[in-house]
């Protein structure tokens, strides 16, 4: 089993940094996943006797690496779940796409739908519901055509970053779902989280960089990200 890389841990939450290509729950393929590592982190830990609890708040789609935040009590679950449906729990991304978008910052509106069957959203401007995202470039790399992009998910639409992204003709670097079929690692890493405490009430702020491999070496040298 992979070395689960605990960020911040209390007696009401843990954080910790998802793993790439591992599910962030348990799902069809039965593969081990992420709600599963930290339950056996924090029975282990604390030697605790059956089953250990833990709130599942959100979730990252399964190549997707980055910062994840769990609920270690109900209490915790129920206030940080309020707090992620009324847009009150703020996550950044960092993407490296093909290509470059028009302005250096801008906001990306679509109205999105969903196809269960295949597992894909599609652009759906008759019946889609609204996707939201704020973007900056923050490199571009004219010898490889690359861009670093940050992202602050106004909404969360499924695949909503992939698709927004690809639609405009700059899909994420190892995309195979909406890009290239290249068989490289998609290039997109939740590295910021803000929310507010669920008990002690403090504003909490995690940030963490992907590590600098493969394409992630355009981050080298930008200062601003931390």
């Amino acid at each position: 089993m992979n070395k689960l890389n605990v960020i911040y841990e209390d007696n009401h939450i843990i954080v910790v940094e998802k793993i790439k290509n591992i599910p962030s729950q348990l799902d069809s393929s039965n593969d081990i996943d992420m709600f599963t590592m930290v339950k056996k982190y924090i029975k282990e830990k604390y030697n605790k006797p059956g089953n250990v609890y833990l709130g599942l708040i959100h979730r990252l789609d399964r190549p997707v690496s980055g910062i994840m935040v769990f609920a270690k009590t109900s209490k915790a679950a129920s206030r940080l779940s309020k707090d992620v449906k009324e847009k009150r729990f703020n996550k950044t991304y960092l993407a490296v796409i093909h290509g470059k978008l028009d302005e250096k910052s801008g906001t990306l509106i679509d109205k999105i739908s969903k196809d269960d069957r295949t597992n894909t959203s599609y652009i759906d401007d008759k019946n889609g519901k609204e996707a939201i995202l704020h973007y900056d470039i923050i490199k571009y790399d004219n010898k490889k055509d690359l861009s670093l992009l940050k992202i602050n998910l106004i909404t969360g639409r499924h695949h909503q970053i992939r698709l927004q992204l690809s639609s405009r003709g700059t899909p994420i670097y190892g995309d195979q779902r909406y890009g290239y079929k290249d068989k490289k690692q998609i290039a997109l890493y939740a590295y910021k989280i803000e929310f507010i405490h669920p008990v002690k009430k403090e504003k909490m702020e995690f940030k963490l960089l992907p590590r600098q491999e493969d394409v992630w070496g355009i981050i080298n040298e930008v200062k601003e990200l931390l």
